[in-house]
C-alpha cells in the first residue's frame, strides 16, 4: 500500500520523546518494514491550533498543498495517528474527501464532557468532525473503545491492544551484574523507576515514590531506588530525594529506548503511579524484561498490567496501600520473582507489537478495498 501518514500531535522527530511518539514511530517503522510505502505528509502540529490563527493558516495552505501533492502522486489510503481534543485532525478528513481516499484514524480518542468548556470546545468539535470523517477508527485503550461507540457504529471501530517489541526488551543477566555492580546494590532489592522530569504528572508520579520510599526507609526498609530520566525538574527532585533518601537513590540521567533493558534487568520491581497515564509504554517495557510493577489503578495502566500477577495495581492517591503493595513485592522475593515471569511471559502473549500490527494491516487493506468496492459500483 501507499500510505499518507499524518500525527497531528507530536510529528515523528519531535525533540522531546514520549509514549506517544514511541507508538507512532513504531507504527510507522512497522508498516515501511512490511513493504508499504508510507510518506509523512505533513509535520504541523495541531496542538492547541484552535488558540493559534496563525497555525490555522498553516493548516489551510497545508490541506491545499497536499491536495495538489497527493493528485499526482496518488496514495491508496490516509493513516493518522491520534487526534483528540487538543490535538484534531485539520488536514486528513478534508483532503480524503476531495481525493476520495479511505481515511483511517489509529488512536482515535472521543470525550464528550469537554465539550461543555469555552477552551475545549473548539478542539471537541474539529475532532468530531475527523472521527466522523473516517472510515475506520481503531483504539489501543478499551475506554476510548467504549467512548467512541457512542459516535461511531461498531463497523468503523476496531481495538487493537498495545504492545512493544519484546526481543527489545528481556532480562540480560550479564547487564544485572553490571548495574548493580555499577549501582553498588549489593545484595539489596532494587527498585526501579523513570520518567520525563516534566512538570506535570510526571513529576508528580516520581514525588509520589519518592515520599512512600522515604516512609518505607523510616519503618527499616533496605533498597535502593534508581530513577531514570531528565529535564528542567530535576533539581526540585533530587533535592527531595536527598532529604528524604540519601544515599539510598541514584539518579541515572536520561537514558537511550536502545539501552532502557540494561536499567530494568539491574532492578527488581518497577514503581510509578502513572497518575492519569494514559497508556504507560514503561509499564510494557519492565514486565517484558521481568519485572512486576507497581502502579495506580487507573488510566490505560489496567490495558498493560495484568493485576495480581503481573503487578499490584493501587487505589489514585492512597499512600498507604501504595506503600503496603511496595514493601509486599519488596519483601516478598518469592511472589516477586513469580509475577515477573508472568509478566514477561504476559508481554509476549499479549503485547507483542508484531502480533497485533498484522492485524491492523489486515484492517488497512479491507478499509482500501471497501472504498475501491464502493467507487467501482457507483
Amino acid at each position: 500500500m501507499r500510505i499518507a501518514f499524518y500525527a497531528p500531535f507530536k510529528p515523528l522527530g519531535h525533540p522531546h520523546p514520549s509514549g506517544d511518539l514511541v507508538i507512532a514511530g513504531g507504527l510507522y517503522d512497522h508498516l515501511r518494514k512490511r513493504g508499504h510505502d508510507v510518506r509523512v505528509v505533513s509535520t504541523l502540529r495541531s496542538r492547541w491550533i484552535f488558540w493559534k490563527p496563525w497555525n490555522i493558516l498553516r493548516a489551510v495552505l497545508e490541506k491545499k498543498r497536499i491536495t495538489r501533492q497527493l493528485s499526482g502522486e496518488a496514495v491508496d489510503l490516509w493513516l493518522t495517528y491520534h487526534t483528540y481534543y487538543k490535538a484534531p485532525d485539520l488536514i486528513g478528513p478534508d483532503v480524503c474527501s476531495s481525493l476520495r481516499l479511505p481515511y483511517v484514524i489509529f488512536q482515535g480518542s472521543y470525550a464528550s464532557r469537554v465539550s461543555r468548556s469555552t477552551l475545549t470546545r473548539p478542539g471537541f468539535v474539529l475532532n468530531r468532525k475527523a472521527l466522523l470523517a473516517a472510515d475506520l477508527v481503531l483504539t489501543n485503550r478499551r475506554d476510548d473503545l467504549v467512548n467512541l461507540q457512542r459516535l461511531l457504529p461498531p463497523e468503523r471501530l476496531g481495538y487493537l491492544p498495545p504492545g512493544i517489541d519484546p526481543s527489545r526488551f528481556i532480562r540480560d543477566n550479564d547487564a544485572r551484574r553490571r548495574m548493580r555492580r555499577q549501582w553498588r546494590a549489593g545484595g539489596q532489592p532494587v527498585i526501579v523507576t523513570a520518567a520525563m522530569f516534566r512538570a506535570d504528572v510526571k513529576t508528580r508520579g516520581l514525588i509520589k515514590v519518592i515520599e512512600s520510599c522515604g516512609r518505607l526507609l523510616q519503618q527499616g526498609h533496605a533498597f535502593l531506588l534508581v530513577i531514570a530520566g531528565n529535564g528542567r525538574e530535576r533539581r526540585r527532585l533530587a533535592s527531595l530525594a536527598a532529604k528524604l533518601l540519601g544515599d539510598r537513590v541514584i539518579f541515572t540521567g536520561r537514558i537511550d529506548r536502545d539501552r532502557m533493558f540494561e536499567l530494568y534487568s539491574g532492578g527488581d520491581l518497577f514503581v510509578f503511579p502513572g497518575i492519569n497515564e494514559s497508556l504507560g509504554m514503561v509499564y510494557l517495557e519492565a514486565q517484558s524484561c521481568g519485572l512486576p510493577v507497581v502502579a495506580y489503578d487507573n488510566g490505560g495502566i489496567p490495558e498493560v498490567v495484568d493485576a495480581g500477577r503481573t503487578g499490584l495495581l493501587t487505589e489514585p492517591f492512597d499512600d498507604r496501600g501504595f506503600d503496603q503493595a511496595v514493601i509486599r513485592l519488596l519483601t516478598g522475593r518469592e511472589e516477586r520473582e513469580q509475577m515477573g515471569v508472568r509478566a514477561a511471559a504476559h508481554i509476549r502473549r499479549r503485547h507483542d507489537l508484531e502480533r497485533n500490527y498484522a492485524l491492523l494491516e489486515q484492517l488497512l487493506l479491507e478499509a482500501v478495498r471497501r472504498r475501491k468496492d464502493r467507487s467501482e459500483s457507483r
